[in-house]
């Protein structure tokens, strides 16, 4: 499996609360908190492990530098992971793949007390027929957006929940081509909606990305075309905004690549600020930004580290820190902050354990703790946690 299909990272959004849906149906409960409606804090790993059948989805609850397998991780999911997201209020958990026989899946776990999981619909999958190889979800719960790796689209659903049937389902999707706007050929790697709802962005690696208007109310989606051409052997295999939607940060290999910073207009226009790209390490895979939105980090796959970035909030001025980065795990792939915004998680592709924390003081990462998801045969492919 490339490097495009398996990308997934996740991102904490605000959230918005109850708000009727279609007819008989309400979207599943949101918080208005800012935070964990539940007060917990939770991180959430899928991995392949070599093996349809042996596909599992492993959850750990964050305390004070430890992590604790969850009741009844890691689960079984029964097809190949690819993506996961936790929605606002932190209440379920959507996981995307494909089966034994290659159709596009999701399904959706309840996130009940103390972290632990039941699948929703009765078991049986929320959404058919699509690869969505990276998904996130609108700041009011109501609209989920994947990454299409057959269909080259970005798709976005109606995410509904029966209150007499106690089932969760998504309605579409509706799907939104991009091809005809690139012109590179796109790779699929990783969608992320603003915190403020105005916006849904798509990395698709050597073609760039491609910026979408969101209105919420309607779930109405404009493109508002791609950002501008970038060379063919330059590859944008990540996205992350900053808490106040002002900022797009996209992590980039290749030619000229590093941490690029984009400011984000009230209408969606995106200009590179000064010094941008700031520099990383090789083949960068991942990027987040802190809750606080006083810090950026970025995982460098080939370089084994994860470096490390200040930015002064009242300009959105980013600069490396110091030390510029740390050392991680082989392959770090993806990461996460947890949602009270004291820890960085990574996973890695390889090397045992292939989960770690790092603890977040003033910007600078320090070894917590970390453990072991998966059998070791392939590494996890993506982590959310609790917002």
């Amino acid at each position: 499996m490339g490097l495009f299909r398996r990308m997934a990272a996740a991102l904490g959004i605000l959230a918005l609360g109850w708000t009727t849906g279609c007819a008989g149906f309400w979207v599943y409960p949101g918080s208005s908190n800012g935070g964990s409606s539940t007060g917990n804090d939770y991180v959430y790993v899928a991995n392949p492990n070599g093996s349809v059948s042996a596909a599992t989805l492993a959850g750990y609850a964050v305390g004070t530098g430890t992590l604790t397998a969850v009741t009844g991780s890691p689960y079984t999911l029964g097809f190949t992971p690819t993506s996961l997201a936790v929605n606002p209020a932190d209440s379920i958990v959507f996981v995307s793949g494909y089966t034994s026989a290659g159709v596009g899946v999701i399904y959706a776990f309840s996130i009940g007390s103390g972290g632990a999981l039941s699948t929703l619909n009765n078991g049986f999958a929320v959404g058919t027929g699509a690869e969505e190889v990276s998904m996130d979800i609108s700041p009011d719960g109501q609209w989920l957006m994947g990454l299409n790796a057959n269909n080259l689209s970005l798709d976005e659903y109606g995410i509904e929940y029966n209150s007499s049937t106690q089932s969760l389902t998504l309605s579409g999707p509706s799907s939104y081509v991009y091809t005809s706007f690139m012109t590179g050929t796109p790779h699929a790697s990783q969608v992320k909606v603003a915190p403020n709802g105005n916006f849904v962005f798509a990395a698709l690696g050597t073609a760039g990305d491609m910026v979408y208007r969101l209105t919420t109310s309607t779930g109405l989606i404009s493109p508002l075309g791609p950002l501008s051409p970038i060379p063919q052997d330059t590859s944008d295999n990540a996205l992350a905004v900053s808490s106040g939607s002002s900022y797009l940060y996209i992590a980039r290999s290749g030619t000229n690549g590093g941490l690029a910073v984009f400011t984000i207009s009230s209408s969606g226009g995106l200009q590179e600020v000064t010094g941008s790209p700031l520099a990383s390490g090789t083949q960068p895979t991942s990027v987040v930004a802190s809750t606080e939105g006083t810090d950026v980090y970025v995982a460098n796959q080939y370089s084994g580290t994860i470096s490390q970035y200040s930015v002064v909030t009242s300009t959105g001025a980013v600069s490396l820190s110091s030390p510029p980065t740390v050392s991680a795990v082989s392959a770090p792939w993806a990461l996460a902050v947890d949602n009270g915004g004291d820890y960085l998680l990574s996973i890695s592709q390889a090397g045992s354990p292939d989960l770690t924390m790092y603890s977040d003081t003033a910007g600078t990462l320090t070894f917590s703790t970390s453990s072991s998801t998966g059998n070791g045969v392939i590494g996890p492919v993506a982590i959310a946690a609790t917002h």
